[in-house]
């Protein structure tokens, strides 16, 4: 057959009809929780791994495609503190999981034995972030915790007896029914949804896309030189100050990592989470072509680059307690304590930052009145998200302490459940004997 007949067959073929091989997306489906946790960052999987190891049914929904949040999709795969003064004074499930990354990817724990005095890095542990996004995802499975990723909430309704909570994701829809409710987002966006009130400042502290570039000596480096060429780009505006917190001799010694600010940074909604990390990419694209520039840098490449901007504020709840910056840094005991927390005063500017930190013995707490809404039922949040001024929040927020918080709401939340009462009404000493029993470290009453 020519070409010529071959085209007139098809013209006069029956016109086939278009099939499509996509799957419809599923109608809704009912699901029912002892605990739903929103958020599976830093705080929000240890609540999960806790409300299932202590046999709650838990529902753990992440939007994003691994679960450990800032220490996994944020880059801050160097999470602390978890001692203090010479003794460990968090440890639990999160110290588990990080204790298991670091051990099967033969890296090393810092030797905690050693002061840092203000180099507080020291004591921060370095691990590979996807390895422990996998160890969580497998302690999950293990605690019977139903994963529900690329998924978010959106519609909250208080019941008599607990929460209704639609979802939506790729293809799905479904709604669960829950006893109690865990808001780990880190936005407090479950608590905003429901009503309770949230605060936050006009001016939020910067984020940072950690990245880290090799490719060049630092010894070869004549850093006065460089300095003034930095002034000269940041006058044309092809390069800005926050893109080196200022000092090209300081980012380049880093490699960059850490060492950088995205001003405004929020992630509180989807438009200013895009914003963000949009601000931040053009940051890291500024820096490689002023450095690309000189001869120096011709063999300058990328080693690392995380794929989100790491925020470090945005809403925090109004709770049954807020905890002060008086009291985070006398340390204060407070007498419904649920778990310990050490950082120093950690508040970020645009152009770098100067930790404040805590005088020698001071190992501030963290009240259960803290994750707890006012005024609210059958509700908790964990994470950075807790109720606190700006300056404790600026040390709270960091991972231990948020893994140790988490810990504290999973038990919480589950213990609330199983006697059909809110998070407020469960004894001390039961939060306090579970949170024992799983290895977290417990305030001394």
């Amino acid at each position: 057959m020519n070409r010529r007949v071959f085209l007139t067959s098809l013209s006069s073929a029956p016109a086939l009809s278009a099939v499509s091989t996509a799957e419809p997306p599923q109608s809704d489906r009912l699901l029912i929780a002892d605990v739903l946790i929103i958020g599976g960052g830093t705080a929000g999987t240890i609540a999960a791994i806790q409300a299932g190891r202590l046999g709650a049914r838990t529902i753990l929904v992440e939007a994003n495609s691994q679960l450990g949040g800032t220490t996994t999709t944020g880059g801050v795969d160097f999470p602390g503190l978890f001692h203090a003064w010479g003794k460990q004074v968090i440890a639990g499930i999160g110290w588990e999981l990080v204790t298991s990354a670091v051990e099967l990817n033969s890296d090393r724990l810092p030797d905690f034995t050693k002061p840092t005095g203000k180099q507080h890095w020291k004591h921060q542990v370095r691990l590979c972030g996807a390895l422990y996004a996998a160890l969580a995802e497998e302690a999950c499975v293990k605690a019977g915790v139903q994963r529900r990723c690329y998924e978010f909430p959106t519609a909250v309704e208080q019941t008599a007896d607990g929460w209704k909570v639609r979802l939506a994701g790729k293809g799905t829809n479904v709604e669960v029914v829950a006893k109690q409710l865990v808001d780990c987002t880190g936005n407090a966006s479950v608590v905003g949804m429901i009503g309770l009130p949230r605060q936050r400042e006009k001016t939020t502290q910067p984020g940072t896309l950690i990245y880290r570039l090799a490719g060049y000596d630092i010894g070869m480096l004549d850093m006065n030189a460089l300095q003034a060429k930095v002034t000269a780009a940041v006058k044309a505006d092809a390069l800005k100050l926050t893109d080196i917190n200022g000092s090209i001799a300081g980012f380049l010694r880093s490699g960059g990592e850490n060492a950088m600010h995205v001003p405004g940074a929020d992630s509180s909604t989807s438009e200013t989470h895009t914003a963000t990390n949009i601000r931040g990419r053009q940051s890291l694209l500024r820096v490689l072509r002023f450095l690309k520039q000189e001869p120096e840098f011709a063999a300058l490449h990328i080693e690392r680059l995380q794929p989100e901007v790491g925020v470090r504020e945005t809403f925090r709840i109004t709770g049954e307690t807020i905890v002060t910056v008086k009291d985070y840094v006398r340390g204060r005991h407070f007498e419904d304590a649920v778990a310990y927390s050490f950082y120093p005063i950690d508040l970020h500017v645009e152009h770098g930052v100067k930790p404040e930190h805590l005088k020698e013995d001071v190992v501030p707490t963290i009240p259960l009145g803290a994750l707890i809404p006012k005024g609210s039922k059958n509700l908790m949040v964990a994470g950075r998200c807790l109720s606190s001024d700006r300056l404790a929040n600026s040390a709270l927020r960091v991972q231990a302490s948020s893994m140790a918080m988490g810990q504290a709401a999973g038990a919480t939340a589950t213990l609330a459940a199983g006697a059909a009462t809110t998070p407020l009404n469960v004894p001390l000493a039961d939060i306090r004997r579970s949170l024992a029993k799983h290895g977290a470290i417990v305030p001394k009453t």
